[in-house]
């Protein structure tokens, strides 16, 4: 049960994230599902930082909050994905 709350949860993070980042982003469900995943680890990672004063590799979990701290992740790992990218094509 613990991989498909992991397929729910990336797939949902993934997909609000890409709404709201502008512009197009591919990648189809597979992008999604992905981007979704490391937005979790990001989040968590970010949140566990910001609570406990630590870093600490950590997921967030199938829940409102979870999937709050997801997209926020997922939109971090965009945006960093993005400046990279946008800087190797000069």
């Amino acid at each position: 049960m613990d991989i498909l709350a992991w397929i729910v949860l990336g797939l949902l993070a993934g997909a609000i994230a890409k709404a709201i980042y502008p512009g197009r982003q591919g990648g189809g469900i597979l992008g999604t599902l992905i981007l979704g995943v490391v937005g979790a680890f990001v989040g968590g990672s970010l949140y566990n930082l910001l609570v406990n004063g630590t870093i600490a590799l950590s997921a967030s979990s199938l829940s409102i909050g979870g999937v709050f701290v997801a997209v926020l992740g997922a939109i971090i790992a965009l945006f960093i994905y993005y400046a990279i990218a946008r800087r190797g094509a000069y």
